[in-house]
């Protein structure tokens, strides 16, 4: 995996995340209640200021964007208040076999208790089918990038997963559910489920499915194609929980060269706060250590504890500043 060149001299920011025209895909990940959801709609606000068109998708189901643009956001994308090409959804990645399930046993097919079982044949095999429906919509779609508010680091690595997982099911169901289609049809025809979810169709749905797969783990591991984007705070544990991130990231193949650090004390000169300055020490701590491991690989963007809630376009165009302009303290 490439890894970014950085000047240490120069201050780290995401602006060579926002200038590489050739990403299509852009996750922000990492512990929960780092500031993940916030992140990904300053990063999706910098990116319609130089793309034609961007979507922000939270597969979180805790989902935030509607909280954070103050509209509601559903499963079709929907334009953000004030801006004309950046676009926002929010889906259940667990959904969509259910509703396969659920659309079978309405057409009267004989297939939803092949499908019940195909749902529990491999762990994770629900949500990474609805994976597929996801990136099937958002490829029909054509936005020229798409921003990911993702779950927490648990779910999101199992999230990245799901192309490798799922290329592999899909092909197994694949030439099972074939080779037993005559034996589905009979059975349809018995249970009088006419041509209402016939295995030709579904496993036809299972092929198309596949195709797309295959197409975005390819483009997932082209890091001219795809980023990763590490969301954390000057804390120990999510200190840990990003360098487990970046390990797996690794693994996978995925491209991850920034680091977003947020929630820092910046305390005003002279501020006589004693809390302040214990927080602020322990905070300098970790920011040394964090750049003490990734400085010279990655860019650790720095962004201030601000004194009011970010929320609305307008707040978050505005914290978004310090993606690309480093934040700078008033000095003593």
């Amino acid at each position: 995996m490439a890894t970014a060149v950085v000047d240490d001299q120069q201050p780290h920011t995401l602006q060579g995340v926002i200038d590489q025209k050739t990403l299509k895909w852009v996750f922000c990940g990492g512990k929960g209640g780092v500031g993940k959801t916030t992140t990904s709609c300053a990063l999706a606000i910098q990116l319609a200021r130089v793309r034609e068109s961007v979507l922000l998708i939270s597969t979180d189901p805790a989902h935030n964007l509607s909280d954070a643009f103050g509209q509601k956001f559903g499963r079709e994308a929907a334009k953000v208040n004030g801006f004309d090409n950046l676009s926002a959804m929010e889906i259940d990645p667990t959904s969509s076999m259910q509703e396969m399930i659920e659309q079978s046993e309405q057409q009267g097919g004989a297939m939803a208790p092949f499908m019940q079982d195909l749902a529990f044949a491999i762990p994770g095999v629900d949500e990474a089918m609805g994976f597929a429906e996801i990136m099937k919509l958002v490829k029909s779609m054509e936005y020229s990038v798409v921003v990911f508010d993702t779950a927490p680091t648990g779910h999101t690595l199992r999230f990245l997963s799901f192309p490798s997982v799922l290329e592999k099911a899909l092909a197994k169901f694949s030439t099972f559910g074939r080779s037993l289609g005559p034996m589905f049809s009979q059975m349809s025809s018995m249970l009088g489920g006419g041509n209402g979810g016939s295995p030709d169709d579904m496993f036809g749905k299972l092929e198309s499915m596949r195709q797309v797969i295959t197409e975005v783990n390819t483009q997932f591991k082209d890091e001219t194609k795809t980023t990763f984007v590490c969301v954390c705070i000057a804390e120990f544990l999510s200190l840990y929980e990003t360098e487990r991130l970046i390990q797996e990231l690794t693994q996978y193949g995925i491209d991850t060269h920034a680091i977003v650090c947020n929630q820092l004390l910046y305390p005003k000169p002279g501020s006589t706060c004693e809390h302040c300055r214990v927080r602020k020490a322990m905070q300098d701590k970790y920011v040394d250590e964090m750049l003490d491991l990734y400085a010279e690989d990655f860019n650790v963007v720095r962004v201030p504890l601000l004194t009011e809630e970010v929320r609305g376009s307008q707040k978050l165009a505005g914290l978004s500043e310090y993606l690309v302009k480093p934040y700078e303290p008033t000095q003593a």
